[in-house]
């Protein structure tokens, strides 16, 4: 049997299958997401806000994204939504890592500098989401899952006992 490209190969993939299907799976999980969160009283000021956030060791342009941003009272929410379509595996909250914190905190910045709102409080929230064939969806909010605090650089004292600060 041959396929469009030539000879059959079982171990060639179709990649851009399972990457629209995971991509259809994310645009449902933020719309589902945002839904959410306007229910809880939320009012909805960006979706997938992207922006550059400076270069990598190779000089390469380095674009952060935030998937929804929400203000919460006079909080700003920044709300990173992981989807899946399963919880046999891994449950979705494992994938906002230390580097995804990090990568959401820095576009965060740019985001803040951007529109002047610096005086502003604000948090960092994740939000999981998992379609589960035949139930329905599971939708968990988590409210300040992380602080900028972690990310900042810290500068050294000449006097040890200060270490550093």
């Amino acid at each position: 049997m041959d396929s469009p490209n030539g000879p059959l190969n079982l171990l060639e993939k179709d990649s851009a299958l399972p990457q629209a299907a995971t991509r259809a799976t994310g645009t449902k999980g933020e719309e589902l997401a945002a839904e959410f969160l306007e229910s809880l009283g939320h009012r909805l000021v960006a979706r997938n806000f992207t922006a550059p956030i400076g270069r990598n060791t190779k000089g390469v342009q380095v674009r952060g994204e935030i998937d929804l941003i929400t203000l919460d009272g006079e909080t700003i929410c920044f709300v990173e939504v992981k989807t899946r379509s399963s919880e046999d595996i891994a449950g979705p909250l494992g994938a906002i890592d230390l580097q995804k914190q990090r990568l959401i905190t820095r576009t965060a910045l740019v985001y803040r500098r951007i529109f002047g709102v610096f005086e502003m409080p604000y948090r960092f929230d994740g939000l999981t989401v998992v379609f589960i064939p035949g139930e329905q969806p599971k939708v968990e909010h988590f409210p300040a899952l992380w602080t900028e605090h972690r990310f900042k650089k810290r500068r050294w004292h000449e006097d040890p006992s200060v270490g550093f600060y």
